[in-house]
């Protein structure tokens, strides 16, 4: 799913995040199949999914260098905006702040190597289907 909205909201039990301007959720069931993963932007541009990409890399890359900083999640992941909404309960969350910072959530217990292997593959495949 990856449509232009208004704003996307995020809530984990008393937490809420009202500035996310784009989110890549991937659930644990993704790693072994890719369909599960879903965007959600506030974008509305044919490039939308290079961002995604470049999301899925970055989280990729400063994984690997030991750099990525993972706030854990304690409960389910609510993502909505304009009528939509998912719901994560066991995987990771890739997200852009309206001020362009990175941030990663994810469950406790989550392989995160491979989630965010399994991100990266999705997206890495998502920008070659044009090329």
């Amino acid at each position: 799913m990856s449509t232009g909205i208004e704003s996307i909201v995020l809530k984990c039990g008393a937490r809420t995040i009202t500035d996310c301007s784009s989110i890549i959720l991937v659930p644990k069931i993704a790693i072994a199949e890719p369909g599960y993963i879903r965007t959600m932007t506030v974008k509305e541009s044919a490039h939308v999914k290079h961002e995604f990409h470049t999301m899925a890399q970055m989280a990729y890359f400063q994984f690997q260098d030991g750099e990525l900083e993972i706030t854990p999640l304690d409960g389910s992941l609510r993502v909505s905006g304009r009528g939509d909404a998912e719901e994560l309960v066991a995987g990771l969350a890739l997200y852009r702040d309206t001020e362009g910072r990175f941030y990663a959530l994810m469950h406790d217990g989550q392989d995160g190597k491979k989630l965010i292997e399994a991100a990266y593959r999705f997206c890495t495949r998502w920008i070659r289907l044009d090329i």
